[in-house]
């Protein structure tokens, strides 16, 4: 029982504030790359982030379709 010191009631604050951090600007950018919003919550999984990036980085065009035509 450690109460708002550690990790306790604080550590679960900042996990959320540092997860919203991480997860809005994914989820308003991944429809520009054709990708559905609930994939941005992938950013949470370790490297879920990193993931994510590379695959925005990669698409051809911002219209949401990959590869080269």
């Amino acid at each position: 029982m450690m109460g708002w010191h550690g990790m306790g009631g604080g550590g679960f604050l900042w996990m959320v504030i540092i997860g919203l951090v991480i997860v809005i600007p994914f989820w308003r950018l991944l429809p520009r790359f054709g990708i559905p919003n609930w994939v941005a919550l992938a950013a949470l999984i370790p490297l879920g982030a990193v993931v994510l990036l590379y695959v925005m980085a990669f698409r051809d065009e911002l219209g949401g379709k990959g590869g080269r035509s």
